[in-house]
């Protein structure tokens, strides 16, 4: 029983650490914001790319700084007091429920931090990069881990039904994070060119991320809620929490865009904003109806505590 005290403690711990290590890099991504000191320069494809040239994001291109700066100001005014009052309440109540909840804000970090680490230029916050993502993998790693260990030693977690509606959206939406990106990589192979916007960059990391994760992940969580198991309930709790941040992010890096003079096609922002706000929308009212509707077995973890 104590092994589960002292992983809550580490948890914590490392959750706190994780708060300040956000509070220095989204504060300093945000004051990157200076569209004063703009430069073009010739690429390693043979292209013309006009450079950011202020702050942290000083050395990367100035439509990609916009949408960093973007992304930081979502995770500091929405994320981190999400993230801090999921931990008041399992500082207050060990709750599985509250794990269940940390784990979706945890994982939505992760894909936070591994886009700063593999897809930011190099700059003096390295390091930053490097610790906040290590962080959030171990402890994503470690509180799955601990929702997996509780569900098999000690039986069924949680009773919950899903509807055929959240079906279709795990479907479509793991189908369409995976064909939307595509076309790009097939029509780059084919013309022996660049990705567009491709710019000072090796990669696209979202791509990576998403054909390569969150769109198998989908699928998976698909396959295991038709099961009724409790790791497909963990999984589909937090897609919906990273579909939610998702849908904040986009509009607000999109206004970071468009303040820094960067013209926007009409039709790109329907797609790019207005159907991940709709995709965000709809995953806000999934996750009440299959929060509301889940029925815990046993606070397995407050028994413990309390008996502790």
């Amino acid at each position: 029983m104590n092994s589960f005290i002292k992983k809550d403690e580490i948890i914590i711990a490392l959750n706190y650490l994780t708060v300040f290590l956000l509070l220095i890099i989204t504060i300093g991504g945000i004051c990157s914001f200076d569209t004063a000191h703009s430069y073009e320069i010739i690429n390693q494809y043979g292209d013309t790319v006009k450079i950011w040239g202020a702050g942290i994001y000083a050395h990367d291109s100035y439509f990609k700084a916009p949408i960093f700066i973007g992304s930081d100001f979502t995770v500091l005014v929405f994320i981190v007091p999400l993230f801090l009052n999921i931990l008041r309440k399992i500082r207050n109540r060990q709750s599985i429920e509250y794990y269940v909840r940390c784990f979706g804000a945890l994982s939505y970090l992760l894909y936070y931090s591994a886009s700063l680490a593999f897809g930011v230029t190099y700059n003096h916050f390295h390091l930053l990069y490097i610790a906040l993502f290590g962080i959030c993998f171990y402890q994503t790693g470690l509180l799955f881990i601990k929702l997996y260990t509780v569900s098999v030693s000690r039986g069924p977690v949680c009773s919950y039904s899903v509807s055929k509606g959240m079906k279709i959206f795990l479907f479509l939406a793991g189908i369409s994070l995976f064909t939307a990106w595509l076309p790009d990589i097939i029509v780059s192979i084919i013309h022996n060119a660049s990705l567009g916007l491709i710019e000072v960059y090796t990669t696209e990391i979202t791509y990576i991320l998403d054909m390569a994760i969150i769109s198998p992940l989908m699928i998976l969580t698909l396959r295991l809620i038709q099961k009724n198991s409790f790791t497909g309930y963990v999984f589909l709790r937090m897609i919906f929490k990273v579909c939610i941040g998702v849908g904040i992010m986009l509009p607000v890096q999109t206004a970071v865009q468009l303040r820094a003079g960067i013209k926007i096609p009409v039709p790109a922002l329907i797609t790019k904003v207005l159907i991940f706000v709709l995709l965000a929308l709809s995953a806000v009212y999934f996750e009440y109806r299959l929060k509301r509707e889940a029925v815990y077995t046993d606070n397995i973890i407050q028994k413990e505590s309390d008996e502790i």
